[in-house]
């Protein structure tokens, strides 16, 4: 005996499903699974690659289509295309009860190796291990945003840490090598001084002033801009050591 599918309906399985309201109605795109996130970070840029089917669903676990009258009347538009890319933009990422504990467990080891990474303890000067930094987050009840990068998460969890002081902690410190040329040399080394946490070392060698120092990670961008403007690009910012801090990770 042969069954027959209405035409509005289409099944599709093993899919990951992005939910958007609007107008009242509920309307569901399938995706791809872990397709959604990567074009969401730009890691994927060509939508065939993340949508199982170009089609717009009242229920895809049904099967049930959305009508044109309906996605007309909700989006203001009949353009498809542009539906299906509001809908993947705003709408909401249809994750499973277990699947949503894994990643938030996976989310929560990530922000806590950053800052382990990023981080160390001021009296010691040593970077904190794994376990320190999750025991902390538990004692803060540090809650886990699917929505926010793990970065961004990390910068709120070392506020937070030390606002409650739950342990004593302080950004991983660059060390640098500066070199400002000119006879204006010493004027531009006290505009920089307010971003210098500690000098090493300092020598002046004809119209040449040489630095050895340590600033916070928060500071480098700044400190550059400075020293390029000031110097007309003759000036030099090297870095020496960078401990624990990853190579594009200076803003974190």
């Amino acid at each position: 005996m042969r069954v027959f599918t209405p035409s509005n309906q289409n099944r599709l399985t093993n899919v990951s499903i992005v939910r958007l309201k609007k107008g009242g109605i509920r309307f569901e795109i399938a995706c791809y699974k872990n397709k959604v996130k990567e074009w969401r970070s730009g890691v994927e840029t060509d939508i065939d690659n993340v949508l199982q089917i170009h089609s717009v669903y009242m229920n895809v676990s049904k099967g049930q289509m959305a009508s044109q009258e309906d996605l007309s009347k909700a989006f203001k538009t009949d353009d498809v295309e542009k539906i299906l890319l509001e809908i993947l933009k705003k709408g909401e990422l249809q994750v499973g009860e277990k699947e949503r504990a894994a990643e938030s467990e996976s989310m929560s080891k990530e922000i806590a190796t950053i800052v382990s990474q990023k981080c160390v303890n001021p009296q010691t000067k040593r970077p904190y291990p794994v376990s320190i930094i999750e025991k902390s987050m538990a004692e803060l009840h540090f809650s886990i945003s699917p929505n926010k990068s793990a970065k961004q998460q990390a910068l709120e969890l070392i506020k937070q840490l030390q606002e409650k002081q739950i342990i004593p902690i302080a950004r991983a410190q660059m060390r640098l090598r500066i070199v400002l040329p000119g006879k204006e040399s010493k004027k531009l080394k006290e505009k920089i001084g307010s971003f210098i946490a500690a000098i090493e070392d300092e020598d002046f060698s004809g119209d040449v002033y040489e630095i050895l120092c340590s600033v916070d990670p928060g500071q480098y961008p700044s400190l550059v801009e400075i020293v390029s403007a000031e110097t007309k690009g003759r000036g030099q910012v090297e870095v020496q050591t960078v401990q624990n801090i990853a190579d594009g990770d200076e803003n974190l």
